[in-house]
């Protein structure tokens, strides 16, 4: 669901059965129910179902940093980028030793939402130093570079971002908010110059 896949469909349904399995086996292991309940949200299935399926996880282990990261994913897409940045800070608190490139992504990509361009930078692009293969971050450093006025620039990130994925304009099922949606779509569409070659044309 990050534009990484070309056979889309087939990876959907595959990784939908292996995520509702992996629920029914290891209902009791509060981060195999984050992850499940990720790769479902993810795939399209219900956001408030897997909500809740990362609060029982919470539950069970209110100190797991991989919980914690999980749940700011869901509340971006859920349309709650504030506390998605909070959940985000308190994984990062609960594992300061870990690799941060992922939840420093959920961060910037709450400040994206928020339309605090400025603030989203550095994690994005801490996040893209730490995994230059992870196209999500590409996505929000271009748009956010785009409705900052910074066109060359954004321009160059989504050039990356193309090498990477063969949708580089892609937007995730489980965003839940239009306006967000909006939001990241014209940033790219501004990023690709695709805004220009219509504007062009007309």
């Amino acid at each position: 669901y990050d534009g990484r896949s070309d056979i889309l469909e087939t990876h959907l349904q595959r990784g939908t059965d292996f995520a509702r399995r992996a629920l029914e086996v290891a209902a009791n292991d509060p981060e195999i129910m984050a992850n499940a309940a990720l790769a479902l949200a993810g795939f399209g299935e219900d956001i408030s179902s897997m909500e809740a399926v990362v609060e029982r996880a919470l539950k069970l282990n209110p100190d797991s940093a991989r919980v914690w990261y999980v749940s700011g994913n869901l509340m971006n897409w859920a349309g709650e980028p504030d506390v998605a940045i909070q959940h985000a800070e308190n994984a990062l608190r609960l594992s300061p030793r870990a690799r941060v490139g992922a939840t420093s992504c959920v961060m910037g990509a709450g400040h994206f939402y928020s339309r605090r361009f400025d603030a989203a930078l550095p994690h994005l692009n801490l996040a893209i130093q730490e995994d230059p293969s992870h196209p999500q971050a590409y996505r929000f450093l271009a748009a956010s570079l785009a409705h900052m006025g910074r066109l060359i620039e954004a321009r160059q990130i989504f050039e990356r971002l193309r090498a990477l994925s063969p949708s580089a304009i892609s937007i995730s099922r489980a965003l839940c908010n239009p306006d967000h949606r909006d939001l990241l779509l014209s940033g790219l569409q501004l990023a690709s110059g695709l805004n220009t070659l219509l504007l062009e044309e007309s």
